[in-house]
């Protein structure tokens, strides 16, 4: 990313987006989403997304290919989340969403908390979307459902640039479960490759221009 005549380098080489197939109502969180392809494009970010050609998916993926950017589509045919994240995923963002979407988020947040990955996981709080499932996650912290080291798996930005900013950033905070788990997870890791056959160029979708 070119800031005042310097480069600057991510720590990342791909983010995976999880976002809604449909745009929603409201005209902003559209405009979110092409500014979140720009931000990629600019970091020289890969983006790994769902697959799909609508709905702020189809958004986010048309963006970051007409400005240059490498996309990588994925369907839960061609393969499980898991194996997607084992493989290829450096860092998570969500985007606007409904369940599906949000079973997904949840689902990457929950193998942080196992120790699975140690990679941030971010909210895209496009005006105020997500403030109600962060006061949520807060309460579960409060209420001894969640412990505080693990509240900070989720960052959470109001624009793209300030999101992945804070994903650079992001330090994880290890505990307990992680130590527990690491071993169960280095066992999994050992065995996908020869479940799953992976190849990167699987994943490869063509876009629906």
């Amino acid at each position: 990313m070119e800031m005042e005549g310097k480069v600057v380098k991510s720590r990342f080489k791909r983010v995976c987006v999880f976002c809604g197939s449909s745009t929603g109502k409201r005209k902003c969180y559209r405009d979110a989403a092409v500014e979140l392809a720009q931000e990629l494009v600019a970091r020289r970010l890969d983006l790994v997304y769902g697959g799909g050609s609508i709905g702020l998916m189809g958004l986010v993926s048309q963006a970051v290919h007409h400005a240059g950017g490498n996309v990588l589509g994925y369907t839960h045919h061609s393969s499980s989340t898991y194996e997607l994240f084992t493989f290829l995923v450096l860092v998570n963002v969500s985007h606007i969403c409904g369940y599906g979407t949000l079973e997904e988020l949840l689902e990457v947040i929950t193998w942080a908390q196992l120790g699975i990955h140690d990679k941030p996981v971010g909210l895209l709080n496009v005006d105020g979307y997500y403030n109600y499932l962060l006061t949520f996650i807060d309460k579960a912290v409060d209420d001894g459902f969640i412990k505080p080291s693990q509240r900070h798996i989720i960052v959470s930005a109001p624009n793209a640039t300030e999101l992945v900013q804070k994903l650079e950033e992001y330090v994880p905070v290890h505990d307990g479960i992680i130590a527990k788990a690491s071993w169960e997870v280095e066992q999994q890791q050992q065995q996908v490759p020869q479940q799953v056959g992976f190849n990167a160029t699987t994943f490869q979708t063509q876009i629906a221009l």
